[in-house]
């Protein structure tokens, strides 16, 4: 059997200046959050590959 990992679940964070500036491709990162301390969405500032700057990028689905 496989062991529970309890509360931590892997999410998608994906940039919100991205996919208004009209640039190609995406930029993504995956991370791990504990589901109980924060149910809410989250959102981070990480760098954004293609635009070459820090952006914000918040949890999709």
């Amino acid at each position: 059997m496989a062991k529970k990992k309890g509360n931590r679940i892997q999410v998608i964070l994906e940039c919100t200046e991205h996919k208004t500036s009209g640039l190609s491709g995406v930029s993504r990162y995956i991370t791990t959050k504990n589901r109980k301390n924060t149910p809410e969405r989250i959102e981070l500032k990480k760098f954004n590959p293609i635009m070459k700057k820090v952006t914000v990028h918040k949890e999709i689905k």
